[in-house]
């Protein structure tokens, strides 16, 4: 089983209007398809559903299959789980992101297997209330796709298809309008076959109703959007004044503005189509922060080279795993170096100053962008010309790494804390390390001789070739 699969093999979204014409139609339709495709989920399903629908939040499906599989097949059973040490589901779940999520499926495994007799609560309610990590999302997920709980579900793509078909243009993060969603989902959930309902309503914000030019002449409830209906009127009538049957969800009241409409200072815009639903949410600019960081190496270590690794606290951000010795420091860079060697020899004993070399910088925020620079260089990059930078996501922060490199010449540091341990390139590459940790690595290694090939545009010297690099996207 993968993720929220097996899947309808037909797209079953028919969104039901609690109107009796309607809702008779929706109803028929729904039990037809249902009568030639039924299918079910027995109990011992629920582990791959709680599994699959925990890797899938804030995570597309296509990252998520290879996780899912290698896990499924790691910890086929609760039990499985639930005996793993923390090192191996983080070493499992790196890469994935929001590394929290995998520490509370361990953690919720072990209360099923400790405290609950390892059976996984069957409602909604008791999932949420009883198991860490759960939310009112994941709850709702596993109590209707494994259990058959008539109840319904709202993640990212449930909003916006909610939104759209009810014309709702206020914001979809404020509580009243997030109450008011949860009220439709359980509106409009099929008793029949909740858990096909809330996946297919999943997939039609996914495949279909997606936020970016949707697909509407392909969507099976395009008769119902009212969003739909509002774009064709605009078509139509240009920005003439609107009239008709007065609607909750798409028209104020007689008094005051209706706080499910979208706000007086926010204008259609025509170029959006449905895509003016649901609206854009205001965030908060991400915290920066900028942090000293050191790949410190034995090249000739027995046994292969080896790197320093230390491990992170085992609660907030990024919690067990591993990075490289780094300090907090200010973005100025003044006394950064002072406070990463002292960082560093704290770990390691008596270091050589003079050969903590400065790098570039690795930035953890929004996209992906690398300006590739990969030359056999041993002096900071920043003598030649700007640092390279790697941008990746990394929640809401946006955090600089400032990267340097210390390689070691016959000489064996003692590590003198717990916490820390050497780790030849091979190992490092399959430990527990987040991204950001992997990308300060590729940045250390393209300044080591032979570490990196160059392309046949690039086989000349850097004095003839070289100009600054323009970022790319």
């Amino acid at each position: 089983m993968t993720p929220r699969v097996p899947r309808l093999s037909s797209l079953w979204a028919i969104m039901k209007k609690p109107q009796a014409a309607v809702g008779r139609r929706c109803r028929k339709q729904a039990s037809s398809l249902a009568g030639r495709e039924k299918h079910a989920l027995s109990s011992n399903q629920a582990p791959d559903v709680w599994v699959s629908e925990v890797m899938l939040q804030q995570t597309q499906v296509a990252t998520v299959i290879n996780y899912y599989t290698r896990w499924m097949q790691k910890w086929p059973t609760l039990q499985d789980l639930a005996s793993a040490s923390l090192e191996e589901v983080n070493q499992l779940w790196a890469g994935l992101g929001y590394y929290s999520r995998g520490r509370r499926l361990q953690e919720g495994a072990r209360k099923v297997v400790e405290e609950l007799g390892g059976h996984v609560p069957h409602t909604a309610e008791t999932l949420q209330r009883l198991l860490p990590g759960v939310g009112r999302y994941t709850a709702g997920a596993i109590a209707s796709i494994a259990f058959g709980q008539a109840t319904g579900v709202v993640d990212g793509n449930v909003v916006r298809v909610l939104c759209r078909v009810r014309a709702i243009g206020a914001d979809p993060s404020s509580t009243l309008v997030s109450q008011q969603l949860w009220s439709l989902a359980q509106q409009l959930v099929d008793p029949a076959r909740p858990g096909d309902f809330n996946q297919a309503a999943m997939e039609l914000g996914a495949t279909v109703c997606t936020p970016q030019r949707p697909l509407c002449s392909q969507c099976p409830v395009q008769s119902l959007c009212r969003a739909r209906q509002k774009v064709e009127r605009e078509q139509l009538l240009a920005s003439q004044s609107l009239l008709g049957r007065l609607d909750v969800e798409e028209c104020a009241p007689n008094i005051g503005q209706c706080q499910l409409c979208a706000p007086p200072t926010e204008p259609w815009d025509q170029t959006l189509g449905v895509a003016n639903f649901p609206r854009k949410v205001s965030r908060r600019p991400p915290r920066e922060e900028c942090s000293a960081i050191c790949v410190l190496e034995q090249p000739r270590a027995l046994g292969g080279a080896q790197v320093l690794l230390v491990q992170r606290p085992n609660s907030g951000l990024l919690a067990g795993l591993w990075e490289f010795p780094s300090v907090t420091v200010e973005p100025s860079g003044q006394c950064q170096r002072k406070a990463l060697l002292q960082e560093l020899q704290s770990w390691a004993g008596p270091l050589p100053a003079t050969r903590l070399q400065h790098l570039g910088q690795v930035t953890e925020h929004g996209g992906v962008r690398d300006d590739g620079f990969c030359g056999h260089i041993r002096r900071p990059i920043s003598a030649l010309w700007p640092s390279p930078q790697v941008v990746h996501t990394f929640s809401h922060i946006k955090l600089t790494y400032q990267v340097y490199g210390l390689a070691l010449e016959r000489q064996t540091p003692v590590t003198t804390q717990s916490g820390a341990r050497w780790l030849t390139r091979e190992e490092f590459h399959t430990a527990a390390v987040s991204t950001a940790m992997k990308k300060v690595f590729r940045m250390y290694e393209g300044q080591q001789p032979g570490t990196c090939k160059r392309s046949k545009r690039s086989q000349v010297p850097i004095s003839a070739s070289r100009k600054k690099p323009s970022p790319g996207q």
